[in-house]
């Protein structure tokens, strides 16, 4: 299967994952006349062979005229860009979605809804041309599937429209929800909005690299100066081996009879929300007849340790099991449909070239029920009924 893998071992910004797909072969210029045909202007588009603290790499730089006002848009104004350009379906439904996304995370920031927020500097226009330059770079080196890295984020603050805010800013870290993030000495803000955004509407999982064999590596370097290791972004492209369809995971488990409902429900949002794959409970009946539970979690080997520490911290166990197994998996991939109610993404399992299952994401469904004053099944339905469609 054709595999995209994302390196962010220094973070990542909008402009340094167009750098690095340009880097692994996406043909600049003609990435840069689809970017013309945006109704945005007062910019100069530039992809330029640089060496980044050692390492030759692409850099991809969007030059303001600051001549021009650039106004403040909403994501009406957004959509309105990318329906009226010549770019190819998916790149304007994958960018759609990317915005759609961001606009979320900022109106859950500021207390407010999607349509109200002013996108400030992820709506400027070089985070349209990142975003829509990633989109078109993706689409013409045409992975099957997108795979990144935990991704490091820094810390420290940053200077923003509303003031000086800690790293990661409010909008990147409600992106972030769901996805490992990485420990890093690295100070300053390694991973903007406009990459959050981008990563999490095209990336099928946050993991390790997959077993592959590499064709390109691509190198995109970002503007600001590393302290402690370069500010490169890799993308890997090449074939991922097939062959085998298992994966070795880690599980641990603990029996709990002494430990109140409120810990155990805490615990599985805090080892879901530290990256592990799974985590679910089971009732069961313990020595002197006591009702209990297992409390199980499932998680990469590597993250076994620091999982099983927050068990001993958040419950009563003096003692969790471990043990590794191997699992039978599909390949999957997220594919954007349009829908009646917006873009929802759609999570396939494939064996080979074989679709096996299908499945909204639920998070996008609810997000659209909610807007929309509609049932989920309704929003769901429709996702698959869209899905569905594309298959013909």
């Amino acid at each position: 299967m054709r595999t995209l893998y994302f390196d962010c071992f220094n973070g990542a910004g909008g402009d340094m994952i167009v750098a690095s797909l340009i880097d692994a072969g996406a043909d600049a210029p003609r990435l840069i006349e689809a970017l013309a045909g945006l109704s945005v202007g007062g910019y100069r588009v530039q992809a330029e062979k640089v060496r980044k603290q050692g390492f030759a790499a692409t850099q991809f730089h969007v030059e303001l005229d600051e001549s021009t006002s650039q106004p403040h848009r909403h994501l009406s104004h957004i959509h309105k860009i990318l329906a009226d350009s010549d770019l190819p379906d998916r790149v304007r439904t994958r960018a759609n979605a990317a915005f759609e996304r961001l606009a979320d995370a900022e109106a859950e920031a500021h207390g407010t809804t999607r349509e109200k927020v002013h996108f400030h500097e992820v709506g400027a226009v070089d985070a349209i041309v990142d975003i829509v330059g990633a989109m078109l770079a993706l689409e013409e080196l045409g992975p099957q599937r997108i795979v990144c890295s935990p991704v490091p984020v820094g810390s420290g603050t940053v200077t923003c429209a509303h003031g000086v805010m800690p790293v990661p800013a409010p909008a990147t870290a409600i992106l972030l929800k769901g996805v490992p993030i990485a420990a890093t000495e690295e100070t300053g803000e390694l991973l903007t909005p406009t990459a959050a955004a981008v990563l999490t509407t095209v990336c099928d999982a946050f993991v390790a690299m997959p077993a592959m064999t590499v064709e390109r590596i691509g190198m995109g370097a970002g503007t600001r100066e590393g302290k402690s290791r370069p500010n490169l972004l890799r993308a890997f492209v090449g074939e991922a081996a097939e062959a085998s369809a298992t994966e070795t995971v880690c599980v641990l488990e603990a029996n709990l009879d002494d430990c109140p409902g409120e810990w155990v429900g805490h615990c599985l949002a805090r080892v879901l929300a530290e990256g592990a794959r799974d985590a679910y409970c089971v009732p069961i009946y313990m020595k002197k007849s006591r009702p209990g539970v297992v409390l199980t979690v499932i998680c990469d080997p590597g993250d076994a340790p620091r999982l099983e520490a927050v068990l001993f911290a958040e419950t009563s166990t003096f003692g969790v099991r471990r043990s590794t197994m191997q699992r039978s998996v599909l390949t999957r991939e997220h594919v954007v449909v349009e829908t009646p109610y917006g873009p929802i993404r759609v999570k396939v399992g494939r064996s080979g070239d074989r679709d096996v299952q299908a499945a909204p994401e639920y998070e996008d469904c609810a997000a659209a029920a909610t807007r929309h004053g509609v049932a989920l099944r309704a929003v769901m339905a429709a996702a698959t009924a869209a899905w569905q469609g594309k298959r013909t």
